[in-house]
């Protein structure tokens, strides 16, 4: 029997909810972008409850025990007396989240000879080394497509409150103002405005489909240009670099993985290649920005507002220059794991355990390495040489 390690966020500080604000989730069967939602065997977990948090245990307890497993679940992940690394020296599978995530390093890897499977609930796998996983034949799987429109919801609501100035005008509801000035003195319609997407894949192809009704003019720059009659469909220009990108929009989004080529991408010398005002947001990883440098901007000028989800490190200290700095709509990393979201990766993982254990195929778009080498979706966002350190 195997050994199962479920790396979790911490409950929350009131206790889990005894009632949730809605009693049941719409029914949805496919993603925007075709694929179907995970097909587990079955589940063993009421839809709408907090899978991700430790006492929801992603739902896969009675699963994996009653099959004769151990399963480990804690929150407790770095450094070298932490749970993770207590227990992982006999562990075949981990299985961790974007949100919190178990970073799977060369120097972890290495101490885990058993280890044969990582699972991300949910979407990206930069937290383990992939080159490391590629030497030693370790499989490593991601619930792909699962929360990628819960992101992309996320970008646009980031959108719209920098650009209205939504979070300091409810600021003075709270302290029981009126002062409409000091609400509007930074606040714009977002109609109109050039907006673009480093990367279009499925996060921020789903970011321009979203956006398009608001009658903006659309960019985009990713590796792999889009077709020519999708590009006319929603009116996109493409872009080669982050230079010619960022130098015509006013609102620039990220949403590519992280790897040694996009890491620090918005950093001092780029952001001197933004329009004076752009707004730029954030839900990919916070190294793809310099922290200090996008803390500058905004005091400065050359940026009008940054708002993102992710930060380097996670979880972020308390004196972060993030948390302080001025015009900003900073979330803790939430944006893929709304309830409707966990729902989705916590059936997509029992569905990856289920191929593992029953020796089925894993599907196509959920794999990152297999084989010893990269594979399925992983295939198409990484290279070889890109899939080195595992990184936050």
């Amino acid at each position: 029997m195997s050994k199962i390690i479920c790396v979790l966020y911490d409950d929350p500080v009131t206790g889990c909810p005894d009632r949730y604000a809605r009693g049941d989730l719409p029914n949805i069967d496919r993603y925007p972008d075709g694929p179907t939602l995970p097909t587990p065997k079955g589940i063993d977990f009421e839809p709408g409850t907090l899978l991700g948090s430790v006492s929801g245990e992603r739902g896969l307890r009675k699963y994996l025990e009653a099959n004769g497993h151990e399963f480990v679940v804690t929150s407790s992940k770095d450094g070298a007396d932490s749970v993770l690394d207590r227990e992982l020296h006999d562990a075949e599978i981990v299985v961790s989240q974007p949100f919190w995530p178990a970073y799977m390093t060369e120097e972890r890897i290495a101490k885990a000879p058993k280890l044969k499977l990582i699972v991300t609930a949910g979407i990206g796998s930069d937290h383990t080394d992939l080159k490391a996983a590629v030497d030693h034949d370790i499989t490593v799987a991601e619930v792909t497509c699962c929360n990628s429109n819960s992101v992309a919801e996320h970008v646009v609501m980031m959108a719209l409150a920098l650009v209205r100035n939504y979070l300091p005008s409810y600021q003075w509801v709270l302290k029981g103002g009126w002062n409409i000035a000091d609400c509007v003195a930074r606040s714009y319609d977002l109609e109109g405005m050039n907006v673009g997407t480093v990367a279009a894949g499925r996060i921020g192809l789903r970011v321009l489909r979203l956006l398009k009704p608001f009658d903006l003019k659309l960019h985009y720059m990713d590796r792999h240009r889009l077709p020519e009659a999708l590009e006319k469909e929603l009116g996109l220009t493409y872009h080669a670099s982050l230079k010619s990108l960022s130098s015509v929009c006013d609102v620039v989004t990220l949403n590519c993985p992280l790897h040694p080529e996009t890491e620090n991408m918005v950093n001092a010398q780029s952001l001197k290649d933004f329009k004076r005002g752009a707004y730029l947001i954030n839900t990919a990883r916070g190294k793809l920005c310099d922290t200090d440098a996008v803390a500058a901007a905004l005091e400065s000028g050359r940026l009008a507002g940054y708002a993102g989800d992710v930060w380097y490190p996670q979880p972020a200290p308390a004196d972060h220059v993030w948390r302080s700095m001025p015009h900003h709509g900073m979330t803790p990393h939430i944006s893929g794991t709304s309830l409707s979201a966990q729902t989705r990766y916590a059936a997509g993982t029992r569905e990856i355990l289920e191929c593992y254990f029953e020796n089925r195929p894993i599907r196509d778009e959920y794999l990152i390495v297999q084989g010893g080498k990269l594979a399925g979706v992983g295939a198409h966002s990484y290279s070889v040489s890109e899939a080195s350190k595992a990184a936050s």
